[in-house]
């Protein structure tokens, strides 16, 4: 069995798949590939996937298969696996993260004095995350552990996912409306569907808190950019903090590169250290399993 390895693991993950065969990080070697391990990177259309014809099984490192066309892997009967549990912790722990710098504003602060020189002790404002309400849109497995971080800084955790009746995490609402009227932050944690594309639009916004914090490490084309932008620039929306974009990376032209009170990092989400290990276990666990 040839495994190809398409993106970037952790560095011990070939030698622990000698085991089930040949390990190759050579794309050229596609059309021999019976696995291919994927990340973000890489994009799995139907073209790609003609260009595999001994391909019998594709795991993504992360949560969710957005970059796999499952409809062309179904049809030429190739198994689509990914690894949920193991990101949960770190992807989290970047949504916390930005959440923590927008209101200490931790960037404009160390800006300012590593690049310009300037101490801002007084012009800076500082607010709390204690006693603020915090809405998760999506209550999955990232959602849940931000959800107790949040909760152990004295944060009112709401919730709203259609698919979900119960969760320890947060209070559930019945509609999105409605969490998006009582939140004064925003996290976004859910799959790119019809439901949720371009979600965070003008008339979404409309319903939000006036200063609204928003967060997203769950999938870029869940903004309306324009919209968002044209709300940043109003106040309407406090700050956007974002892991997650159209492409990786953006286009040059995006309007969020340029709109004010953006906190952004480049997809980094899920790719701690630990994470990386974890998602290794996992593959090793799918291959054990899949017999492939």
């Amino acid at each position: 069995m040839l495994i190809l390895i398409c993106d970037a693991f952790d560095p011990s993950l070939p030698k622990r798949l000698e085991r089930f065969g040949e390990v190759t990080e050579d794309q050229a070697r596609l059309r021999d590939a019976q696995v291919a391990l994927v990340r973000s990177k890489t994009k799995c259309t139907a073209e790609w996937i003609a260009q595999a014809p001994k391909l019998k099984l594709i795991i993504r490192g992360g949560v969710g298969i957005d970059n796999i066309d499952a409809k062309a892997a179904k049809e030429r009967g190739i198994e689509v696996r990914n690894t949920p549990n193991a990101s949960s912790v770190a992807v989290a722990e970047l949504a916390f993260a930005l959440m923590i710098a927008v209101p200490n504003h931790l960037v404009e602060a160390h800006n300012a004095l590593k690049l310009e020189g300037k101490f801002l002790k007084k012009e800076i404002k500082r607010t709390e995350l204690m006693g603020k309400t915090l809405g998760l849109v999506g209550i999955g497995r990232i959602a849940q552990e931000l959800g107790k971080r949040a909760r152990a800084f004295g944060m009112r955790v709401l919730a709203f996912d259609p698919y979900v009746k119960s969760s320890e995490a947060a209070i559930l609402v019945p509609t999105v409306k409605e969490l998006f009227q009582q939140s004064d932050y925003i996290s976004l944690h859910t799959p790119l569907t019809d439901e949720t594309r371009g979600m965070i639009n003008r008339e979404s916004i409309a319903n939000m808190k006036n200063g609204v914090v928003i967060v997203n490490t769950g999938r870029g084309k869940c903004i309306v950019e324009e919209d968002l932008v044209e709300a940043l620039k109003s106040g309407k929306v406090g700050a956007y903090a974002t892991d997650v974009w159209f492409s990786d990376p953006p286009d040059p032209s995006c309007p969020l590169l340029a709109a004010p009170n953006v906190i952004m990092t480049p997809h980094i989400g899920a790719s701690s250290k630990e994470n990386l290990l974890r998602i290794g276990d996992e593959v090793v666990e799918l291959l054990e399993k899949s017999g492939k």
